[in-house]
């Protein structure tokens, strides 16, 4: 601890004022200009208000408390806090607002909470926990610095994400284009026309799968999912041998992506085998990609094989459609360097962020 700094548990730093707060059930809260606090935020708006004061609020259920999870905030004003989220009026002559949420924010407060089924950091605990309390001038030094540094992360990363969007934008506006703004040539058929197979996925072979690749299971097999390109394990028997397409029918609605090795699809997949005499893989791919799948005519979405068999394209040339493919392959390269660079700078920031904390609680910075 470095000197001049002491260590405090929270309760002796702050008023608790939970006793005041008072939960409101859904049917029960009547529309109104106040915002209506949980363990996470602002869940409602309300009539009426309970505190009117800078305050600081920490999520008691329903809650993350890892580091970095930004379990406490700040909040003024007039205001109802439900019965989720700790109500804390710090002792400003020994404490600042935000030295306290940065503090907590960056503390992983996991040991602090108890409970299996609803994890819960009950105030007793909360009470317990330890803060490192240098001098009032100390703390708006480092706050200072703090609160400038994560501005300029926060522009960072917005300044990346936003590259990121502008690429997916320009993306998807070259490929409505193609499939919108036709020369001459393009013919219209539909995807059971030009397509060799268009089925559904089955059963999960439960006394042939593996979640690891061996020499027995060998063969993938590709679900609805999204995460992991749809992985669901493997299997010793493939139903697709042909270079084809997948898409998620229930979910991750409309996903889709290029199969060329052997697989076995399961149930709410899609498999749509191409006639490439008529059309690329990697066209119908975009074809796809490109159609809106967004009405399905139920009240849960899905999609089905006749949605397939029945839906409209236009097709042009075999040669045409190799070199709108590569220019859309271009595209989406660009997208997925883009989309790989902001992931190794989100880390990057984050990974700042907490050195950055690090050093201010151990009096580094």
């Amino acid at each position: 601890m470095k000197k001049g700094w002491k260590t405090v548990p929270l309760g002796e730093l702050c008023d608790v004022l939970d006793h005041q707060r008072k939960p409101i059930t859904k049917r029960d809260r009547e529309a109104g200009e106040y915002p209506y606090y949980g363990a996470t935020g602002v869940l409602d708006h309300v009539v009426g208000y309970l505190f009117d004061e800078p305050l600081v609020l920490v999520g008691e259920d329903g809650a993350k408390w890892a580091s970095g999870e930004n379990t406490a905030f700040a909040v003024e004003g007039k205001i109802w806090v439900n019965n989720h989220a700790h109500v804390l009026r710090p002792h400003r002559n020994t404490l600042l607002d935000n030295w306290l949420i940065y503090h907590l924010n960056h503390t992983d407060l996991s040991e602090f909470v108890s409970g299996l089924t609803v994890p819960k950091l009950n105030q007793g605990s909360l009470r317990e926990i330890p803060v490192p309390v240098p001098p009032l001038a100390e703390q708006q030094r480092i706050v200072s610095l703090l609160d400038e540094a994560f501005e300029g992360l926060a522009t960072a990363k917005a300044n990346a994400e936003k590259n990121l969007q502008n690429a997916r934008a320009l993306f998807e506006s070259h490929l409505q284009s193609v499939f919108t703004q036709r020369g001459p040539g393009w013919v219209e058929t539909t995807l059971e026309s030009c397509c060799e197979q268009i089925f559904a996925g089955g059963d999960v072979p439960k006394d042939r799968l593996s979640e690891e690749r061996t020499p027995k299971f060998s063969v993938p097999i590709y679900s609805n999912g999204e995460k992991n390109d749809g992985l669901y394990g493997f299997t010793d028997v493939a139903r697709v041998t042909k270079p084809s397409i997948t898409v998620s029918a229930r979910g991750t609605l409309g996903f889709t992506a290029i199969r060329t090795e052997p697989f076995l699809p399961v149930v709410r997949l899609i498999v749509l085998v191409p006639d490439e005499r008529q059309i690329m893989l990697s066209f119908l791919y975009y074809a796809v990609v490109g159609m809106d799948f967004g009405n399905t005519g139920t009240s849960i979405p899905q999609l089905t094989v006749p949605n397939f068999k029945e839906s409209k394209l236009h097709v042009p040339t075999l040669s045409e459609q190799e070199a709108i493919v590569e220019k859309l392959d271009a595209l989406t390269e660009e997208t997925q360097r883009l989309a790989r660079l902001y992931e190794r700078k989100h880390v990057a920031l984050e990974a700042l962020k907490k050195s950055l904390l690090h050093q201010a609680f151990t009096g580094a910075l």
